[in-house]
Order: C-alpha cells, then structure tokens, then sequence
C-alpha cells in the first residue's frame, strides 16, 4: 500500500494529499497522453539528501513532452525547484519522485487540440522496486507472451504514460505464472528490456545490454554504462 505524504505539487500550488484530485473528463485519464518521470531520493552518510541526476531526468521529462507534442507550460528549473520543495514540505529524506504532465479536461476524443496541460508532482518513501527480499536473494525472471513496443508503432524514446499498459500485462502474466519480473522480446526476438527497467548481463567478462533502437534511454542505465 502506498505510503501517504502531507502535500502534492499541482501548477505551482501545494494542495493536501486528499485534496489532489482531477476532473473525472481528464484526456490522459481516457487516452493515456501524458509523460511522466521516475527519480529516487537518497540519504547521504552525513545526513543530507541527494536527488538521483536530477537534471537528467527533467530533461527526460521535456524531451517526451516534446516528442509527444506537449508544451510543458513551466521552465526545467521551475521543475527542478519544485521537486526539491516538494520533498521539503514533506520531510521526505529518502524516497520516489514522481513528475506527472497531463491533458486537462477539455475536448475529448483523440485529437486534444486545446486541452490545458498540467503538471503535478507527488512524492512518497518507496523502497527497493522489487523488495529487499530481492536484492538479497535474486528474483525468478520469465520471458513474457507480450512484445515491446516497436519504434513504428509508438513513441519508444518517450517515458508515456500509455505506453505501460504494456507492461502492466506482461507482469501481470508472469506474476500469474509464480515469477517476480516480466522479460519482453522485442519484435524481431530479440531481448528488449523488463516490464519496468532495463537489462543488463555479464558474459565472458563483459557488460552487455540492450541497444536503444527500442527501449526507453534509461537514466540508471546509462550510470552503469558510466561506472562500469
């Protein structure tokens, strides 16, 4: 269950957790066109707190607003600003950062044309994505039925909210079968990435991973890459 926090960040305001509420006619709701971004908060050893590439993933978050043809109506740095004030006005030392841009209530149906975009930030302890039970002893992973996105059918560079009906299905799958992750094939066979993060293996001492022809430019992924 997830963990209430005291406030979220709704354009430029903070409203109280209860309170942070959207028009039941929202066109992300029905269509799934918005963009969104996942960052972690760290704790430091000398009690301070550490965003995770902050800038990184705010430039991610333009980047599929643009690709999506979104204009986020805020600059990167009143993002950057509001994240950190957000974690802030909830105490939050250590935790998930979730950066929301969505299609207000306006026209419906499939062309959005005049729909106010908004944005919304929500903060909340979460802790490791598979549990620690995971990190301490591996997970049992399946090759899931369904196939990732391909670049000709939707928008694989964007982090779109639509976009994880994908991988919603395949964990539920595997998750049905007894297994703890999900493991998509892209559309030639090919390993693409897990329902949620990316893959990487060791073999013959070497560091392999899945090219980004198909599978969102991780952030996480790349300081692997950087440190390895």
């Amino acid at each position: 269950m997830l963990e209430k926090t005291k406030k979220i960040w709704m354009d430029g305001k903070f409203v109280n957790w209860e309170d942070a509420n959207v028009h039941i006619l929202t066109h992300t709701l029905h269509y799934g066109l918005g963009v969104f971004e996942g960052i972690r908060c760290y704790k430091c050893e000398d009690g301070r707190s550490a965003v995770f590439r902050l800038q990184e993933h705010t430039d991610r978050l333009f980047e599929s607003a643009h690709i999506m043809q979104v204009q986020i109506p805020y600059s990167r740095e009143d993002i950057n600003k509001a994240i950190i004030e957000t974690l802030k006005v909830n105490d939050l030392k250590e935790g998930y950062i979730r950066p929301l841009v969505y299609l207000s209530a306006g026209s419906m149906g499939i062309y959005p044309k005049d729909n106010p975009v908004k944005v919304a930030i929500a903060v909340w302890s979460w802790g490791a994505y598979l549990g620690e039970k995971a990190i301490k002893e591996g997970i049992r992973v399946k090759i899931s039925s369904f196939t990732r996105h391909h670049v000709n059918v939707g928008m694989t560079k964007a982090k779109v909210v639509g976009n994880y009906v994908n991988s919603i299905l395949a964990k539920r799958e595997v998750i049905a079968m007894g297994y703890d992750e999900a493991l998509l094939l892209d559309t030639d066979g090919y390993i693409s990435e897990g329902s949620g993060e990316n893959i990487f293996m060791v073999k013959d001492g070497l560091l392999k991973t899945t090219p980004l022809t198909s599978v969102l430019r991780g952030i996480t992924r790349d300081s692997v890459i950087r440190i390895a």
